[in-house]
């Protein structure tokens, strides 16, 4: 289900940016990421390679998001790519001593969603390098994903991946839409479960499960088992048939 989209949501507003990408099927990869969470502009600084948007190994990883890469576009700097953007954040796992302010993954996404109504881009760095000082100490923001320490390099798919996922959450916030895939049943009243649980307790009984002289607690702890499945009126239609096909086999003595 896809919601509509304005000019000022973040879908329309956030470019990714890949700076000297070196492997074409990341490319790929990130084309399908930002595709998958609703996001549409990839720009290229400088790739490593002359075909990187037609490059066999891009088509394959993209999997189904070559509009993405027919739609991106290759520029020959930073600035270029940056153009009319109003906040920009460098997304890197190695802090710097001298750099923007830091934020997690999360709360730049809030950020940019509810605090920033123009142009943002995330820039990601070279798979083996990643950013250079110069652009990162120019951006607005430094975003560092909380990853293990002992081994916090992400591939470069990936860290997109999370960063258009936390974008998406933070877009869509309460408009989530809620899945219509699957039969919805309509709700069955408190009178038809009590119904449900007298037909249950007279079957329990017929079938010797149930001492109405020793209940101890059973019927109590059905009654909070059942609660807890938020009963459709089917479910209790079927389980009072249940009831009644043990009573038929099971008349009073």
């Amino acid at each position: 289900m896809n919601l509509p989209q304005t000019d000022t949501s973040l879908f329309k507003r956030l470019r990714f940016v890949l700076v000297e990408t070196s492997h074409p099927g990341n490319i790929g990869a990130v084309a399908r990421a930002i595709k998958t969470m609703g996001f549409a502009e990839l720009i290229l600084v400088n790739p490593r390679f002359p075909d990187a948007l037609s490059n066999p190994e891009a088509v394959a990883f993209a999997s189904g998001a070559q509009d993405i890469l027919e739609a991106a576009r290759i520029v020959s700097s930073i600035d270029e790519a940056l153009q009319g953007c109003h906040f920009v954040a460098a997304v890197s796992a190695r802090l710097r001593e001298f750099s923007p302010p830091i934020f997690a993954p999360r709360a730049m996404a809030e950020h940019l969603a509810k605090e920033q109504t123009q142009s943002v881009a995330l820039v990601f760095g070279n798979e083996r390098y990643g950013l250079p000082n110069e652009i990162v100490v120019n951006c607005n923001a430094l975003i560092n994903i909380p990853a293990n320490p002992d081994y916090s390099s992400l591939n470069l798919a990936q860290a997109v991946q999370l960063l258009a996922y936390e974008c998406r959450v933070a877009e869509l916030g309460d408009q989530r839409p809620v899945s219509d895939i699957g039969f919805h049943g309509v709700a069955a009243s408190l009178s038809d479960i009590d119904g449900m649980y007298a037909h249950l307790e007279q079957a329990l009984v017929a079938i010797d499960f149930l001492d109405p002289q020793n209940p101890k607690k059973l019927m109590p702890r059905l009654k909070r088992l059942f609660s807890r499945t938020q009963l459709e009126q089917e479910e209790v239609n079927i389980l009072r048939g249940i009831a009644k096909k043990i009573l038929d086999l099971n008349p009073k003595k």
